[in-house]
């Protein structure tokens, strides 16, 4: 969503659409610059092809089609301006399970109407350069460290040495992983603990869980692992089938790899440590 908007002059976090494996159609009542990033889809401006990663110029009663996404999960539509969204504590992002934000707080519906924050808007047409272009991929790598109840898995150090495949059962809320079932101590009657976005939990029945952007606060599963947070924004990519692989790093690795990783986005992105 960042790059799709730096590329519409908007900050980061100004409103923008995700669409989820599906695609999405829009009709323009006004000119204006959008850009799409994210999975992989073919995108045509009125039947003809344009391209992700650029500036396209839309006038009044263009059709702007992103496809079904071929490879990744998620793209992202930016708008000049950007959209006009319900917000909720600081947030304009949807939460589908309580409905609230964004539109209604719900996913978009045929026929639904749109209004921008700054109708007519232009920018000046960029492209993002090719070493910022995320590469959707069908098979991953994340970096991940051990976590509170690390110890309480047999043989822990499986977890970094399986090839997971990314189960049906996963969304924004939690990716199960296949591949491999792990035995625990616990007997289900654990307190509930915090979680957060990139906690891996292990349930009873031994197959791991990520917790994704709109995981729980707390949970009553051992937290066996965590990504850590520079691989965090990938998970919204993990596309069912796709495989995984976790690879061990320590907190102070993961430290230098993130400041790392911020100075080399930062010459594109400049605000990326909010993003990252």
């Amino acid at each position: 969503m960042a790059l799709a908007n730096r590329l519409v002059g908007n900050s980061s976090f100004v409103p923008a659409l995700e669409t989820t494996l599906t695609g999405v159609v829009l009709s323009f009542r006004s000119k204006t610059s959008v850009a799409v990033t994210g999975a992989s889809a073919s995108c045509t401006l009125n039947g003809a092809a344009v391209q992700q990663h650029t500036t396209i110029a839309v006038r009044q009663d263009d059709v702007l089609a992103v496809g079904a996404a071929e490879k990744g999960v998620r793209s992202y539509v930016a708008f000049a301006g950007g959209l006009q969204a319900d917000e909720v504590l600081g947030s304009a992002s949807t939460y589908l399970t309580a409905g609230f934000g964004g539109h209604s707080g719900r996913a978009l519906a045929l026929g639904d109407e749109l209004f921008l924050r700054g109708a007519g808007t232009e920018f000046t047409p960029q492209a993002t350069p090719a070493e910022f272009r995320l590469p959707m991929l069908d098979s991953w790598t994340l970096r991940a460290g051990y976590s509170s109840e690390t110890s309480n898995v047999l043989n822990p150090e499986r977890l970094f040495e399986t090839r997971f495949t990314i189960a049906n059962r996963s969304d924004r809320m939690g990716i199960k992983l296949e591949g491999a079932t792990y035995s625990t101590n616990s007997d289900g009657n654990m307190a509930s603990v915090p979680v957060f976005p990139g906690t891996v939990q292990c349930p009873e029945d031994g197959s791991l869980f990520v917790m994704s952007v709109d995981a729980g606060t707390t949970g009553g599963y051992p937290r066996v692992a965590k990504i850590t947070r520079m691989d965090l924004h990938l998970l919204g990519q993990l596309r069912p089938g796709n495989s995984l692989t976790l690879i061990e790093r320590n907190d102070e690795d993961a430290t230098r790899e993130l400041r790392g990783k911020h100075a080399y986005w930062q010459v594109w992105l400049p605000d990326i440590a909010e993003v990252i």
